[in-house]
């Protein structure tokens, strides 16, 4: 894409973009959560006009027109929104910090092989409530840590640091 064009989206997000990393409990997860990743541009809808050019570009995601006069443009699927943040991170100047923990986010979550490695990235995605200043945030990684413990998939030699210590000493 023009570099031109990938500023001008860049400062979009920046000034009225989302870069969000959640913790969604899901049945039939293997780990009971999921983590959902999307990126986001908002607009009034008398100007939605812009998001149609956005996803004609991106030719990705969907666009939702609400109640309160405000449509938004969003892309959820984590392989495009990691494109994105890799397109975008040379521009943006503000939301620097959440697309390299996301972009790091994306990375972990396809190389997680056990539930102390998605705890892990989980803890990560906890960052992004002081990154976003958000105040609705319910699901953090202690919940996901006590769904994983109550169904014996960490062992305390995983999540307790002065076992671990112990453990190192014994070798």
């Amino acid at each position: 894409m023009d570099p031109i064009i990938l500023a001008y989206i860049a400062g979009f997000l920046d000034g009225d973009g989302s870069i969000f990393f959640q913790l969604v409990k899901r049945k039939g997860y293997i780990w009971g959560y999921q983590i959902r990743c999307s990126v986001a541009f908002y607009q009034k809808t008398e100007h939605a006009d812009i998001l149609e050019w956005l996803k004609s570009l991106f030719n990705r995601g969907y666009i939702r027109h609400r109640k309160t006069g405000i449509s938004d443009y969003t892309i959820v699927e984590p392989e495009e929104v990691k494109n994105i943040l890799l397109s975008l991170k040379p521009y943006v100047r503000l939301k620097h910090e959440q697309i390299e923990l996301g972009i790091e986010i994306l990375k972990l979550s396809k190389q997680v092989i056990n539930a102390s490695d998605f705890l892990k990235t989980c803890q990560m995605v906890d960052r992004f409530k002081n990154l976003n200043y958000s105040r609705k945030r319910k699901i953090t990684s202690e919940d996901v840590k006590e769904l994983l413990k109550r169904h014996n998939h960490l062992t305390p030699v995983e999540t307790d640091p002065e076992r671990v210590r112990v453990e190192v000493e014994k070798i």
